[in-house]
């Protein structure tokens, strides 16, 4: 059989991204980051949307010129996959926009993306993959969510947050603590110099596999509106490492909950946050304590990215689940 050659690109929020995808195998994953948000103290809609305009066609040009080298044969590509939700819907109108003139002009089949789902599935980019079923803990700026896998199209939510998401926690305490845009590396980073457990933070208590995290953040404001001037300056490591351990505490326990009801014992992660060194060596140390195999992708796809975006759609491809030329994209979408 011919093998199936996937175009993806990824526009949700703040990077342009697109990937070749064939047969599976990503040949190639370039991304664009915006910069221009740092003075900000968070992404602008608007000026995401027109660093998308401009990005979009170089970083197309990029990938398929490292996945074909010399020049690359745009009549070999089968489908044109897009993100369509969730995200800013400026920037999911400029990728939308985009992949849908490329569909049309060459006359292939279009799929539209859940972005939520690619982060998912793009713990089956490496050779090293879980198989199904398999749960996956989702931790983005947006998103906090315990999937559980049962096959490529079949994903059910079992918990999520009920207010603010992980990342989301990270960046306002980052704030709080005085630290630049995006806040949570710089905490992950700090966290390594600082003890854990000097400073004890609020951990909500919520039933079933659900989470919360805006309680922290409030437990977090109220504990340094205490606090002597120069108390942040003094202790930031610390601060910071209390953060990230709680942050994390909160997470795992409700994956630990997860393993115990449904007997899965295969446990991804999956997202922005999911990069965060602290949550992928407690993951790690968890899975080895209670004999679970754990699965973490590499940096490169646990950030937004074209290439989760290509494999979902490979999968999508194999069960003829296209899209229209009439799609819309939508800022919110269930799955």
């Amino acid at each position: 059989m011919r093998p199936v050659t996937i175009l993806a690109i990824e526009s949700s929020c703040d990077e342009t991204s697109a990937a070749i995808c064939v047969d599976g195998k990503i040949l190639s994953n370039h991304i664009a980051n915006q910069t221009v948000h740092e003075k900000y103290g968070g992404v602008v809609p608007e000026l995401a949307s027109r660093a998308h305009m401009q990005n979009i066609v170089p970083v197309v040009h990029s990938a398929l010129q490292t996945a074909f080298p010399g020049a690359p044969d745009l009549t070999s590509i089968d489908a044109v996959a897009f993100t369509q939700a969730p995200g800013l819907i400026g920037s999911l109108l400029v990728g939308t926009q985009f992949a849908k003139s490329l569909a049309l002009s060459l006359n292939k089949p279009l799929i539209g993306v859940h972005h939520m789902q690619a982060h998912v599935l793009a713990n089956l980019i490496d050779e090293n993959r879980p198989s199904f079923p398999f749960l996956c803990l989702t931790v983005s700026g947006g998103h906090t969510q315990i999937v559980l896998a049962k096959s490529p199209l079949e994903l059910e939510v079992i918990g999520e947050t009920i207010d603010d998401a992980a990342g989301e926690a990270f960046d306002k305490t980052a704030k709080l603590l005085g630290l630049p845009y995006p806040g949570g590396p710089l905490i992950d980073k700090y966290a390594k110099l600082g003890d854990p457990l000097r400073f004890k933070f609020a951990e909500p208590q919520i039933p079933e596999l659900d989470f919360s995290f805006s309680g922290l953040k409030t437990s977090v404001l109220y504990f340094l509106q205490k606090q002597e001037p120069g108390f942040i300056e003094q202790n930031l490591h610390d601060l910071c490492a209390s953060v990230q351990h709680t942050i994390i505490n909160i997470l795992l326990k409700k994956v630990k909950k997860a393993v115990q009801e449904t007997g899965v014992k295969q446990v991804c992660i999956a997202g922005g946050v999911s990069a965060n060194s602290g949550l992928r060596t407690a993951l790690q140390e968890l899975g080895v304590k209670h004999k679970w195999q754990t699965f973490i992708p590499k940096f490169e796809y646990c950030t937004d990215n074209a290439a989760m975006i290509a494999i979902t759609a490979y999968y999508k491809y194999q069960a003829s689940q296209f899209t229209g030329l009439e799609a819309s994209p939508s800022a919110r979408a269930e799955w």
